[in-house]
């Protein structure tokens, strides 16, 4: 691993773009230097990407006339690594329906899908009430000391992300995260996709193990989402597990300043260095 970073951008630097990504064609973008992964600050981190494929597929969906469905599921699968360079989406509808939909969508670079989304869209309905949950609250984020990831992670994504954390124990940890950077250069998002945009940042947030010793990449993430989130601090009550076998598995319950609004689950690859 590239040794990592000691410094972040603050939420005031300027720097040479204020976006992850920069659209080249309706299909085509690239990503700027705030994309840069952790594992490997050449490549690009999986976040972003994530954020992106989910605005492309409310953007289809609104596009098809289909505005009135939300978003209920997305599920990431993790094909392979996309280098700091171009590359190419594309989205389509495996299963229509009038109160259910099934979209996929996928990124592509030198001819090789990279990252597959398929989100389930549902037709909303009046549930006010019966509406609540039984998830514990976390502390706001204004109740948690800064923390700076730059300090074990490398790369552009990690260095805009601002973080305030409350560590109980390796791999178990309260936090929240902000970004300064817009999803999509000169293109208004949802606050929906913006939030995806940072998800993948959990499995980071709160380290089993320090990442100098074991990796433990994700090789997916699936988003359950029972309501839109709303604001810009997206709130993490995460717990990390390794097997014996080199299997681990990060899941977090997903907040805003309202309370939880869904949950989030990552498939790990756990090999000590």
């Amino acid at each position: 691993m590239l040794a990592a970073v000691s410094h972040s951008v603050s939420m005031t630097e300027e720097t040479t773009s204020r976006a992850y990504f920069v659209p080249v064609k309706a299909d085509v973008f690239r990503p700027t230097e705030h994309a840069g992964g952790a594992w490997h600050v050449d490549e690009q981190h999986i976040a972003p990407i994530m954020g992106l494929l989910t605005h492309l597929v409310e953007t289809d969906r609104d596009e098809r006339g289909r505005g009135d469905l939300v978003v209920s599921r997305l599920s990431f699968d993790i094909l392979g690594r996309l280098t700091m360079e171009e590359f190419t989406t594309r989205v389509h509808v495996l299963r229509p329906g009038r109160g259910v939909e099934l979209v996929e969508a996928v990124a592509t670079q030198n001819g090789r899908d990279a990252v597959l989304l398929r989100a389930w869209l549902v037709l909303p309905g009046e549930t006010g009430a019966v509406a609540g949950d039984a998830l514990p609250r976390i502390p706001p984020p204004e109740d948690m000391p800064e923390w700076e990831p730059g300090s074990i992670w490398a790369g552009g994504f990690i260095a805009v992300a601002e973080v305030r954390r409350c560590e109980d124990e390796p791999g178990r940890g309260r936090f929240w995260v902000r970004t300064p950077v817009d999803l999509l250069d000169g293109v208004s998002c949802s606050r929906q996709a913006s939030t995806v945009g940072l998800l993948d940042i959990a499995n980071g947030m709160a380290p089993r193990a320090h990442p100098d010793l074991v990796t433990f990449p994700n090789v997916d993430m699936t988003a359950h989402m029972f309501r839109a989130p709303e604001g810009e601090w997206i709130g993490f009550d995460t717990t990390v597990g390794f097997g014996t076998g080199g299997v681990g598995l990060t899941g977090s319950v997903l907040h805003d300043r309202i309370g939880p609004f869904g949950t989030l689950a990552q498939s790990l690859v756990v090999r000590p260095r």
